[in-house]
């Protein structure tokens, strides 16, 4: 790879402290170097991400991808080795990717059910030779009823995926009880709130809090909005691939 043809990604590390109370190591931060630029040189061929400009990248994909998880990275919420991380709807590996080079000791799923994309993110995967993911075909209403997966991790992370109830409907049967959905949002209106209020009480969950920011850079408005598994979710759901999506609780 011509290292030179790459432009460099900015490090920022008074921001990354700031906001997050964290910062990456010269590690990891050469490894966000190099996801960079393995996302631009598959994007050749394949639409990863339309955000080619290094400080839109930094803004929108690393720091974005990484204040969802604030409160891990700050110690609020603790991480254990061998806690089970799922991104749903991971497209070009975000929040996954950075997610799984921050936490080295935890297993992160990259769920998409396009295959091409999940075969770019394995090659990239190899190249940076991040060995704690788990690349996978597939969709969250037929995952949410394997056995293997159902109830089984600490974490679930659904960023423009879909709107607020059917994520929910994908994140929370996979989830343990305890663990946390963290969807990532733009705008959050009452009326979504109050609906989703709706919908997790359904699946076994609570909405545990609304979190709003702005970004560093272009200080646009976000939101990040954990629901919280409480009970276990009825077996009727997820329902069957499509049905979320069409029919919302």
């Amino acid at each position: 790879m011509n290292q030179t043809s790459f432009p460099k990604l900015p490090e920022l590390t008074a921001i990354w402290q700031d906001t997050l109370n964290w910062q990456p190591t010269p590690a990891q931060q050469d490894l966000f170097q190099q996801l960079f630029e393995l996302i631009l040189e598959f994007n050749q061929q394949l639409n990863l991400t339309r955000l080619t400009e290094p400080e839109e990248f930094w803004e929108k994909h690393l720091w974005d991808s990484l204040r969802g998880i604030a409160p891990v990275l700050s110690g609020k919420i603790p991480a254990h080795p061998g806690d089970k991380i799922i991104d749903i709807g991971t497209g070009g590996g975000f929040p996954g990717i950075p997610v799984a080079l921050v936490l080295p000791d935890c297993s992160v799923t990259l769920l998409d059910s396009t295959r091409k994309k999940i075969t770019a993110l394995t090659t990239i995967l190899e190249q940076l030779n991040i060995k704690n993911t788990i690349p996978w075909v597939g969709r969250a209403e037929a995952l949410g009823q394997h056995p293997k997966h159902r109830e089984s991790y600490q974490l679930a992370l659904l960023r423009a995926v879909a709107p607020p109830s059917v994520s929910a409907e994908y994140a929370l049967p996979l989830l343990k009880i305890g663990g946390l959905g963290i969807l990532y949002r733009g705008h959050w209106t009452t009326e979504e709130e109050k609906q989703l209020t709706f919908t997790v009480k359904q699946l076994g969950g609570i909405i545990e809090s609304v979190d709003e920011f702005t970004t560093p850079l272009t200080n646009s408005v976000r939101h990040c909005v954990s629901i919280k598994k409480v009970k276990y979710t009825p077996k009727q759901y997820p329902r069957n691939v499509g049905v979320p999506g069409q029919k919302p609780l």
